[in-house]
C-alpha cells in the first residue's frame, strides 16, 4: 500500500469515529546515526532473527516520516529515544529537545538511565519542558527499581510528567522485564505516570492487574492485536474485559517507524476487538489527548 492511500484509510478510520485525528504516543524519533543502528539491528539481528522476519515499512528519511504522520491525521506523537548505556541521557534529551522545537506536534521527549547525576537532568528536562519520557528495560538492562533511579522517579511523578516505559518481557525477554520490578516503582511511586508500552506483552494480563491497582498507571497499544504480534505473543482472550475496563488508561501507540506492517494495521486490530466505538475514540484519541492537553 503506497502511502497516499493508506493516509486515506487512516483519515476514514478516525473521521468515522468523529474524531479530529489521531494522538500516538509511541513514535520513534531519534538522531539519524542511533536510528540506523536501531534498523540495523532488525535487519540482521533483531529479537525475533530465526523466527520471522521484521522489515522496516516506514524507512524514509526525517522529514519524510513527520510528513507520513501528518498525512495521516497524526495530532500529537512522540520522540522515543532512549540510552543503552551510560552518559547518553543527557546528549538525547539535548538532541529531543531541538526536535521537539522544530517540528509541530511533537511532544517534547526525554529519556533517562540509572547513572549519577540522573535526578539533575531529569530536572533539568523537565524545567525546559519535557511532556513525556521513555524508558526502555529491556535494551538499557537495568532495574527500574535501581535505586539511583528513585529520585528521578520522585521528580516525574512529582510533575505528573508520564513516562512510556518498555518493561514487559516481549518481544525477548531481558534480566529486569516483567511486572516484578515496575510493581516495586509503582509501590514507592503510587502517583507516577508510567504508560506500560505493548500493554506489557507478554504479561498483558499482570500488567492489566497492576495497572488496576494505580490510578495513573495507562499501557499502550504498540503493536498489540496485530496479525505479526499474534503470531508469537497473543492477547489472551480471557483479558479482554480487563482491557475494556481500563478504557480510559489504554492509549494508542504505534512503533512508528520501525513497524513491519501498515500502520493503519494496528487501527483496524484495535477495530476487530469489537469493544466498541466510544472505547475506540478513548483509545485513539482522547485519554492522550486529556493526559497531554493537546486542543
Amino acid at each position: 500500500m503506497v502511502v497516499g492511500e493508506e493516509a486515506g484509510e487512516v483519515r476514514r478510520f478516525w473521521d468515522r469515529l468523529g474524531l479530529p485525528g489521531l494522538v500516538d504516543v509511541h513514535t520513534h524519533f531519534m538522531p539519524e546515526r542511533v536510528l540506523h543502528k536501531v534498523w540495523d539491528y532488525f535487519d540482521t539481528q533483531g529479537p525475533l532473527t530465526g523466527r520471522l522476519e521484521w522489515p522496516i515499512t516506514y524507512r524514509r528519511e526525517e522529514a519524510e516520516r513527520t510528513a507520513i504522520l501528518g498525512e495521516f491525521g497524526v495530532r500529537a506523537f512522540t520522540a522515543m529515544l532512549y540510552p543503552h548505556k551510560p552518559g547518553m541521557a543527557r546528549w538525547l534529551n539535548g538532541w529531543a529537545a531541538d526536535f521537539a522545537g522544530r517540528t509541530p506536534g511533537c511532544l517534547h521527549t526525554a529519556t533517562l538511565y540509572p547513572e549519577p547525576g540522573v535526578e539533575t537532568y531529569v530536572r533539568e528536562a523537565v524545567e525546559a519542558g519535557a511532556r513525556v519520557f521513555k524508558a526502555h528495560v529491556q535494551v538499557g538492562g537495568y532495574d527500574p527499581a535501581d535505586e539511583l533511579l528513585r529520585p528521578a522517579w520522585g521528580v516525574l511523578a512529582e510533575a505528573g510528567i508520564p513516562v512510556v516505559i518498555h518493561c514487559g518481557s516481549g518481544p525477548a525477554p531481558g534480566k529486569h522485564t516483567g511486572p516484578g520490578p515496575i510493581a516495586r516503582v509503582m509501590a514507592q511511586h503510587p502517583k507516577l505516570r508510567l504508560i506500560v508500552a505493548h500493554l506489557g506483552m507478554p504479561e498483558y494480563e499482570d500488567f492489566l492487574r497492576l495497572a488496576e491497582r494505580y490510578e495513573e498507571m495507562r499501557l499502550d497499544t504498540t503493536m498489540a492485536f496485530t496479525d505479526f504480534t499474534e503470531g508469537f505473543m497473543p492477547f489472551p482472550r480471557q483479558a479482554l474485559p480487563l482491557l475494556a475496563g481500563l478504557g480510559d488508561r489504554v492509549l494508542l501507540g504505534s512503533d512508528f517507524p520501525n513497524i513491519p506492517y501498515p500502520y493503519v494495521h494496528q487501527l483496524h486490530a484495535l477495530e476487530r476487538l469489537d469493544l466498541g466505538e466510544e472505547w475506540l475514540r478513548a483509545v485513539c484519541h482522547d485519554n492522550a489527548a486529556l493526559l497531554f492537553e493537546v486542543v
